[in-house]
């Protein structure tokens, strides 16, 4: 299936590097652009993505709120970061936004499409640098969700219930604990009676999380964080 691309850029320069991209590959298809914050919105008002990259350094609008209209406009779609600021402030709020992706501008062309491959396939493509940064961020409170797990399980006898923190929710973690088992999103949805878009859209947010981009790795970190029993 063709995976369609819409592109909101102010660099000209980028912006064809990154149209010609994803016009040079059979996989994907380009449908739209916009340079400036008010074309993007008009973009996602009328062009339906299955993935949207954004840049955060538009010249009259936040690449913010742009991140949070697509998301609101199409649940179903993924929006992807790509630019040069690798700062804490701009990562969080971007992830907070709804962003399912992160990279900076100096990757390269086939990883721009290897990223944008895994967006589609329910995992959250960070650059390296920005994975490193959002755990350093959140391991701080890692212990304390520990705590808060361990103390529920003890007085309900139920570890499902156990985390109810700002990290995951109760179904995050049941997501979690199932991908821990090897079941695949089909399997994950039959199990809690949710659609396996529903169980991708968990697996994202429990990726963001954790910093990782694949289900070994969410199970490796969650398991050495605490999160998971070893």
């Amino acid at each position: 299936m063709v995976t369609t691309v819409a592109i909101i850029e102010d660099n000209i320069e980028f912006l064809s590097r990154f149209r010609h991209v994803i016009e040079s590959s059979p996989d994907f298809s380009f449908i739209g652009s916009a340079e400036n914050g008010a074309d993007g919105i008009a973009l996602i008002n009328n062009v339906k993505a299955d993935a949207y990259l954004v840049d955060l350094g538009l010249p009259d609008i936040n690449g913010i709120e742009l991140i949070k209209l697509a998301v609101n406009i199409h649940p179903d779609c993924d929006v992807m970061v790509i630019t040069m600021f690798a700062d804490d402030a701009h990562v969080i709020q971007s992830i907070e936004a709804g962003a399912t992706g992160y990279i900076l501008k100096d990757s390269t062309s086939l990883d721009i499409l290897e990223c944008i491959r895994t967006l589609r396939d329910g995992g959250s493509p960070i650059s390296p640098l920005i994975a490193r940064r959002i755990l350093q961020r959140i391991q701080p409170v890692i212990p304390n969700a520990t705590v808060q797990r361990a103390s529920a399980s003890e007085m309900t006898g139920n570890a499902n219930v156990a985390i109810s923190n700002e990290l995951l929710s109760e179904r995050e973690y049941q997501v979690l604990q199932a991908l821990s088992k090897g079941l695949s999103f089909k399997e994950i949805g039959s199990k809690y009676y949710i659609s396996s878009h529903t169980v991708a859209r968990h697996v994202k947010k429990i990726y963001r999380v954790l910093a990782v981009h694949s289900r070994g790795e969410a199970v490796y970190e969650a398991t050495k964080l605490g999160i998971l029993s070893a």
